[in-house]
């Protein structure tokens, strides 16, 4: 895959999924801005990808304070040259909690980064994407179709923002608009979730956990005209079906 010329935003990419995917996306050619609310590390990232030999930028911004979102989707397009792909990424599991005992301000937080938070940059680039075509690749998950206890935030974000991704996929035309669910990958997350012993998935040892780089195979996937027919859809990494499609095995 060659995205030479293509020019990328990826919030959340301080780390985990984020991270390698804006790594990864500038090793097959885009230029790329990350995004996340830690400026100091977001640009350390940024650093090493230039290191190797990839164009990169960053910045520090929280995706729940929409001026500062629509500045730094300003930014990008005035040090890029444009913007071709969002990937929609930052996001967070906290609170961990039974809602009984959960604490209502950090419950309230989760929403706004996980999902009010993908709507802000969903708008900030849309006029500009409207005019010149694009990518916008939401980072949704199972817990979008299925509840766990403890993570009742969660699960209420991401089951929004499953039905963001097809309320935009209605409202516009000329876009490549997709869900992605990663699957249970190993991420700084994942040691949240299995510190909590809260559900099942904090019992899955880590040894069992996805590689990040098979969800990032797939992201990029997604990103590459190859994907076209299954625009609009919530693509998931344990469907066997396009995980052969991508080379990943069982």
């Amino acid at each position: 895959m060659s995205l030479q010329g293509k020019i990328a935003l990826v919030t959340g990419a301080s780390r985990g999924l984020g991270e390698g995917a804006a790594r990864a996306l500038a090793r097959d050619g885009a230029a790329v801005m990350l995004l996340a609310r830690n400026g100091d590390l977001v640009r350390k990232v940024a650093d090493e990808i230039v290191d190797a030999g990839g164009k990169a930028e960053a910045l520090g911004c929280d995706v729940s304070d929409y001026p500062a979102v629509e500045r730094a989707v300003a930014d990008t397009r005035q040090r890029l040259g444009g913007l071709d792909i969002l990937v929609n990424n930052a996001g967070v599991i906290e609170p961990i909690a039974e809602i009984a005992a959960s604490d209502p301000a950090t419950w309230a937080r989760n929403i706004q980064i996980n999902l009010v938070g993908a709507y802000h940059v969903v708008r900030a680039v849309l006029d500009g994407m409207l005019q010149s075509g694009g990518t916008i690749i939401n980072v949704s998950s199972g817990a979008a179709y299925r509840p766990l206890e403890g993570w009742s935030s969660y699960c209420a974000a991401k089951a929004g923002l499953a039905m963001l991704t097809r309320s935009l996929v209605l409202e516009t035309s000329g876009l490549r608009i997709f869900g992605f669910s990663p699957g249970t990958i190993d991420t700084d997350m994942q040691v949240k979730i299995r510190a909590s012993g809260l559900n099942q998935v904090s019992q899955i040892p880590r040894a069992n956990l996805s590689p990040v780089e098979h969800a990032v195979r797939g992201l990029l996937y997604l990103c590459d005209n190859a994907a076209d027919d299954l625009t609009g859809q919530d693509v998931s990494m344990r469907d066997e079906a396009f995980r052969k499609r991508i080379g990943l095995s069982s």
